[in-house]
């Protein structure tokens, strides 16, 4: 539908930096650690780590960011490598022996990724060689942020026909602001077209249809590689290109009066140029606080496990005695009649009586005892021996 459209003369966005930092794997890029993009911060540094399959006996560290895990050499500048969040598979942490320190055995960080339908395993090992890092848990940040990635994809993918609209409002992200809505937008991606609304935030664009709010599309300016306004067989239409990350999909939207339409192209314009100088990427942590919570947890979990005798009361055995006597005694002519009857002693069973306090038919309680004396299992007065 729009390939044969005309742009019109001016109505067009220059293009984003394309993400790709979390989408990758990439070796030895000059300063990688040096050159982070915009919007993209450090989470946490790990230091004193070997890459030990493809840079073995050089110690450098590692960097945690919102998008991706860098390492790179302290001993030779040139060795680096880049793992996207998005193109990891597997990871855990491994206890290893070192050949280098006499066999002492250190902790490591085991990463599988895919890219480019190649699988890279990677193996991330503690050279610093102090025992007392072998029980911390020092890549814990990697998991930490990594899970936070994962459930963030909303502010850097697009999304289509996801649960982001509730009775026709949308479901709001942590920092999200919405800065207009606009009503009767047909999305022109069939010939029928699809009456709708726009929501319009300092994150993303959105579209969902009136009819079905479940048939919507949410796009990150992240993932807008261009905006036009273009002339179509249905008049002057949105055109938005999406970059290859995104689909590469061209959605087109009309949005009637004309004036509006160009309201609303500066205002996507406006806020695709801010979100580029500084883009969120919904990803937020303290590598400070994340410590300061575990070691609480661990003092917590310690101290549970510890067995302290000052919270228990030794109770006296004889008093314990003297008030289950009765109870037992009872239990005991029962199990014996039980046990008389089946092997054909003669004993009869006891016939079964109506108990008004109860409400229900029971067997007949022995002479001698009262009906209070089954509750009494615990004495009403405990007294604690000397």
């Amino acid at each position: 539908m729009f390939k044969s459209l005309a742009p019109i003369e001016g109505n067009q966005q220059p293009q984003l930096q394309m993400l790709w930092e979390d989408k990758d794997v990439k070796f030895d890029v000059p300063q990688l650690h040096k050159n982070l993009r915009s919007g993209e911060r450090v989470l946490d540094y790990i230091y004193h780590i070997e890459d030990s399959k493809g840079n073995p006996g050089d110690t450098g560290r590692l960097m945690v960011t919102n998008l991706r895990i860098i390492w790179h050499s302290l001993v030779h500048k040139k060795y680096n490598l880049s793992i996207g969040y998005a193109r990891i598979c597997n990871t855990n942490t491994r206890i290893v022996h070192m050949h280098a320190k006499a066999r002492i055995a250190s902790q490591a960080l085991y990463i599988l990724a895919i890219s480019n339908e190649t699988r890279f395993e990677f193996l991330f090992t503690d050279v610093s060689g102090e025992t007392s890092r072998r029980d911390q848990p020092i890549f814990a940040s990697v998991f930490d942020v990594y899970h936070l990635y994962q459930r963030t994809y909303l502010y850097r993918d697009l999304k289509l026909r996801g649960a982001i609209v509730q009775s026709g409002q949308l479901v709001i992200l942590p920092d999200e602001q919405v800065y207009s809505q606009v009503q009767g937008v047909w999305n022109l991606s069939s010939d029928q077209g699809n009456l709708g609304s726009f929501v319009v935030s300092n994150i993303r664009l959105v579209w969902f249809a009136d009819a079905n709010e479940t048939f919507n599309i949410s796009l990150p300016y992240l993932q807008i590689e261009s905006l036009r306004v273009r002339e179509s067989k249905y008049g002057p239409a949105l055109v938005i290109q999406t970059a290859e990350t995104g689909g590469g999909y061209v959605l087109g939207f009309r949005v009637d009066p004309a004036e509006r339409l160009n309201e609303l192209f500066k205002e996507l314009c406006s806020l695709h140029t801010i979100y580029g100088e500084q883009p969120n990427f919904g990803i937020q942590y303290n590598a400070q606080d994340a410590r300061q919570r575990l070691a609480e947890a661990a003092e917590e979990a310690a101290q549970a496990s510890q067995f302290k005798v000052d919270n228990f009361e030794e109770l006296d055995e004889r008093q314990e005695r003297e008030i289950n006597t009765k109870l037992n005694s009872y239990l005991a002519e029962g199990c014996l009649g039980k046990l008389a009857s089946g092997s054909g002693s003669g004993q009869e069973e006891k016939v079964p009586v109506y108990c008004k306090e109860l409400g229900f038919a029971m067997e007949q309680i022995k002479d001698g005892y009262k009906l209070q004396d089954l509750w009494n299992v615990m004495p009403t007065k405990m007294e604690t021996m000397e």
